[in-house]
């Protein structure tokens, strides 16, 4: 399967190894002014096994994306994130390699 749609899908299921099997060990998430949030399976384990825990309605649904070589541009709208009664609107590359999520920037 795709990693783009499996990691969607375990994020959907809030399903946190599988979502973490998605990226590389020592993946980097970052801001759109390059600042890191988060890096490798560790941080990734506790900040999101964090928000699957504390958000059950979660849900992320792609309203575009776009596909260039091993980048993916996902343009994303999510809903039932605890703390945020609207639905969140954000822009998200990530760069693929060997089937594993190596770069993530969110703009947002």
């Amino acid at each position: 399967m795709d990693t783009i749609e499996e990691q969607l899908l375990a994020y959907n299921a809030r399903d946190l190894e599988r979502f973490i099997a998605a990226y590389s060990p020592d993946v980097v998430i970052e801001d759109g002014e390059d600042n890191v949030l988060l890096k490798g399976h560790d941080q990734i384990r506790k900040w999101y096994g964090d928000l699957f825990e504390a958000s059950p309605q979660l849900h992320c649904r792609i309203l575009n994306r776009l596909r260039i070589g091993k980048y993916v541009v996902d343009e994303e709208e999510t809903t039932g994130r605890k703390g945020s009664p609207t639905p969140m609107h954000a822009v998200v590359v990530y760069r693929v390699e060997s089937d594993k999520i190596v770069h993530m920037r969110f703009l947002m």
